[in-house]
This record gives structure tokens, C-alpha cells and sequence, in this order.
């Protein structure tokens, strides 16, 4: 997502552009895959630079932490990052560096992209462990069957282990009482 901002460079402090109702392909995963991306974004003129604010919603690609089965989620991500513009405006001049070395920049053709912000936030929103379904069963521990399909008719005969069989003997002896 890539926005023009040589306009709203030029403009004071405070000036605003809307932009609603966006819907995109963004390469948001490493590797470059693209993912549909909707949503709204507002450009804010400050002090140093432009306020990208974003509420987006993405449709990545998951496996289920259970089953392995993949799917796609939803996932909503609201961005608010500061840009930094590398050229002045008026004269053309390269400005100095901002102090964060992390900090977003505007490029020298006056273009803020968000392609960058939106992957890294789209990191930090994603689950640790998503799953395909709530109630998901996942896969047998014995033969890596798929439960969701045949949890009912699936069933093993346990192996002890060798180690817990101590256990497993004074489970079958009888009470003493």
C-alpha cells in the first residue's frame, strides 16, 4: 500500500488525507506471498513527518497448531506509525537521518509505503498457535491420523513403557483392604 504524501508535505501541520475503504494485494509474509488487505487509512501532516494510522483486515494463510490442516484467518491489525520524509520538500535536499534507526521513512520520490508496517504488525497480531476450529481434535498420537475425520471409530491399544511398568503392575494388583 503505497501513498503520494509530496502534497501533504507541503501542507501545515494538522492537514489530512482519508482514504476509505482500501482493498489490496500485499506481500505481508516473508517470502513475498500476497494477502488481501481491506481497510482504512489516514494520513496525518505533523511536526516531522506524516502519522499513518490504519485499521486494516487481512486473510492470511495458516496451518492449525493441532491438525496441520490449512486455513485462512482473518486477522485485524490497527497501525499508528510515524514517517519520516528523506527529501525536503521545498528544495530537494537530502534531510538527515531520524535518530531511530528503525524509524519508517518517506522515500525520495515522496511515497510512504506501508507494506512494512503492515507485515510486522501482522507478526505481532497473528496467533502463537492457530487452530483451524475451536473443538479441533488434532492427530493421533499413535498413528498421525486426523481425529476431525474418525475420532469415534479411532482407537489404539496403549504400549506401556518399559519405564512405568512398575507402575502399570501395582495398578493390576488387588487392594489390600
Amino acid at each position: 500500500m503505497e501513498f503520494n504524501v509530496a502534497q501533504l508535505l507541503q501542507e501545515s501541520t494538522g492537514a489530512t488525507r482519508r482514504y476509505e475503504g482500501l482493498r489490496e494485494e500485499v506481500a505481508v509474509i516473508d517470502g513475498g506471498e500476497q494477502v488481501p488487505v481491506e481497510g482504512d487509512v489516514t494520513l496525518t501532516r505533523t511536526p516531522g513527518g506524516v502519522l499513518a494510522a490504519a485499521r486494516l483486515q487481512l486473510l492470511v494463510g495458516e496451518d492449525c497448531a493441532r491438525c496441520l490442516t490449512p486455513f485462512e484467518a482473518p486477522l485485524r491489525v490497527t497501525i499508528e506509525e510515524i514517517y519520516h520524509p528523506t527529501i525536503d520538500i521545498v528544495n530537494g535536499q537530502r534531510l538527515p537521518a531520524p535518530e531511530d534507526p528503525e524509524a519508517f521513512l518517506i522515500d525520495e520520490h515522496h511515497i510512504l509505503d506501508l507494506t512494512e508496517p503492515i507485515r510486522q504488525y501482522r507478526l505481532m497480531a497473528g496467533s502463537l498457535a492457530p487452530l483451524c476450529r475451536p473443538d479441533c481434535r488434532g492427530l493421533c498420537a499413535v498413528c498421525g491420523a486426523d481425529l476431525n475425520d474418525s475420532a469415534e471409530q479411532h482407537q489404539h491399544e496403549r504400549p506401556i513403557d518399559a519405564r512405568w511398568s512398575a507402575l502399570n503392575e501395582l495398578q493390576t494388583q488387588p487392594s489390600k483392604e
